[in-house]
């Protein structure tokens, strides 16, 4: 199967809504094994007909009248995105898609070559067409935004979400340091954001192998440093899969004291394990458990420190998770703070008296950050607030992050 066939494939089971693309991506690549410059072209065209699903859409709505099947909207999708975002030559662009339409190859063939045609008319109409559809964001996070954070802001957001994100890995201090990594690669280069991030345009496989380094953006060292664990205490990762942060508070820790990772899920829970082994770290154990239900190892006043790492929005990481912005809906934005203060409620009971707690997200909106910390000081007495920190992606060129930390009082 040719990586346009696997893209297509992937996008029409995207529709059907049950997974998101990352998880439908893995999936693919495992049951369709591809050499390199193949997956590069498929995880491309698919990530990138996701991030511009509005825009390929008013260019089909432009070029055709009337009702288009699912299998046809994904081909012409697929193939007007290489014509207007890929260098792909035009006839490869045009002939592969049209392989690709089965009975509908004729209406393929006409509305691509049409749009090869029109390519500058349909430009010029796409900067016309209104920010939704330019910036390919829903019209109501769009205005959510403008409204917090006002319309350049946005503008340069919604902009930041449709670049390919970047890549950067943490130096694991546990087995190595940030200088031996940047010695050792020609593509590394220090953030300025933070000093155990590295950027690099391709990881060497020995860093991943030898457990040299985590990948994950700067963004997510944040809650970890607010947290502070210190080496010989026992903390608590509420919400720990796939484990990039709990093994960085092991690394903070120097790989001393007690870590209790927790997650819902085995297949999470198994993936955290194998990077608390691949990392070497020593002190954490790994466990499927719901944070929200008592019993041991989370016993009442156990822990020093506890993260709480709480599933969210995402609108943050959009640049990452490219089709959370179409999964989404205004609901969201009341269920899922009802349910960090959930979260909040019961991890309270955890923390030691003079404990910490950071409650962390990756997401932007005030009512999962700023708004929730007003909320656990009204409803939960215990939980003094000592500060919060931030990451925006317009003003940090980061992944968006947000944490607040709280003192549980004597």
């Amino acid at each position: 199967m040719n990586p346009r066939q696997s893209c297509v494939l992937a996008l029409l089971e995207w529709e059907k809504g049950k997974y998101f693309s990352d998880e439908i991506l893995h999936t693919s690549l495992e049951k369709n094994p591809m050499q390199p410059l193949d997956r590069a072209f498929f995880m491309e065209t698919f990530f990138g007909v996701l991030r511009n699903l509005s825009r390929l859409d008013f260019l089909i709505g432009q070029l055709r009248e009337g009702r288009i099947d699912p299998q046809t909207r994904a081909v012409l999708r697929l193939g007007l995105y290489q014509i207007f975002h890929m260098r792909t030559a035009p006839h490869a662009a045009v002939n592969e898609s049209v392989a690709l339409g089965g009975r509908a190859r004729g209406l393929v063939n006409a509305i691509l070559r049409r749009a090869l045609r029109e390519k500058e008319a349909l430009e010029s109409d796409l900067l016309a067409a209104s920010s939704a559809v330019r910036t390919s964001h829903p019209e109501f996070l769009i205005a959510r935004w403008e409204e917090v954070f006002g319309p350049e802001a946005t503008r340069i957001l919604c902009e930041w979400n449709n670049e390919p994100a970047d890549v950067h890995v943490r130096a694991n201090g546990l087995r190595v340091t940030v200088g031996e990594l940047l010695r050792s690669s020609t593509s590394a280069m220090p953030s300025p954001v933070h000093p155990l991030a590295i950027k690099v345009e391709h990881i060497p496989p020995s860093w991943i192998a030898m457990g040299l380094c985590y990948v994950q953006d700067p963004s997510t060292l944040l809650s970890c440093d607010l947290l502070a664990p210190q080496p010989g205490e026992t903390v608590l990762d509420a919400c720990a899969a796939p484990g990039g942060k709990t093994t960085y508070l092991a690394q903070l820790m120097h790989d001393q004291g007690r870590i209790i990772a927790c997650d819902l899920y085995d297949s999470r829970v198994a993936r955290l394990r194998e990077n608390l082994k691949r990392l070497g770290v020593t002190i954490a154990r790994a466990i499927r458990h719901d944070c929200m239900q008592a019993g041991p190892p989370l016993d009442p006043d156990s822990f020093d420190r506890i993260l709480v790492d709480a599933p969210c929005s995402n609108t943050g990481v959009i640049r990452r998770r490219v089709d959370v912005r179409w999964r989404l809906t205004e609901e969201d934005f009341i269920r899922m703070p009802a349910q960090q203060l959930a979260l909040l409620r019961r991890t309270a009971t955890l923390l030691k008296p003079g404990g910490t707690l950071v409650y962390s997200t990756c997401s932007l909106e005030p009512e999962e950050n700023d708004l929730l910390v007003e909320k656990v000081c009204a409803a939960i007495p215990s939980l003094r607030f000592v500060e919060s920190r931030r990451a925006l992606p317009f003003v940090d060129r980061i992944d968006g992050a947000f944490a607040a930390k709280f003192v549980r009082e004597k």
